[in-house]
C-alpha cells in the first residue's frame, strides 16, 4: 500500500520533521502498516485514527532505532485492535450465515 501524502505531512508534522527524508518515512510508514495489518487484521490507515495512531507510533520506534521496544510498550493496543477485528470477522460470518 502506498501512503498518502496527507499520511506523511501528519507524520512530519508530529514529529517536527522537515521534508529531507521523505522517502525514507515513506518507507518506515508502509513497513509499519504492512506489519500491524499482519498482526492485527485488515485495517486502512486512511480511515481508522486509532490504527493510524498505532502505525504512527511503530514509525516512531523504527525512526529512532528503539523497534524492540514498541511490541512490549504498545502491547495492549495491539490486542485491543486484533481482537476488534477478530470480533468483527465472527459478527460479519454469523450474518453471511443467517442470510443463507
Amino acid at each position: 500500500m502506498s501512503i498518502a501524502d496527507y499520511i506523511l505531512t501528519e507524520f512530519k508534522e508530529r514529529m517536527h520533521l522537515g521534508d529531507d527524508e521523505d522517502e525514507n518515512l515513506r518507507r518506515i510508514l508502509s513497513a509499519s502498516n504492512n506489519s500491524l495489518i499482519r498482526i492485527c487484521g485488515d485495517y486502512d490507515i486512511n480511515t481508522d485514527e486509532e490504527f493510524k495512531e498505532l502505525v504512527f507510533e511503530r514509525s516512531r520506534y523504527v525512526y529512532n532505532d528503539a523497534l524492540e521496544f514498541f511490541n512490549t510498550n504498545f502491547l495492549n493496543q495491539i490486542n485491543s485492535l486484533s481482537v476488534s477485528k477478530a470480533l468483527e470477522e465472527i459478527q460479519l460470518e454469523g450474518d453471511t450465515d443467517a442470510a443463507v
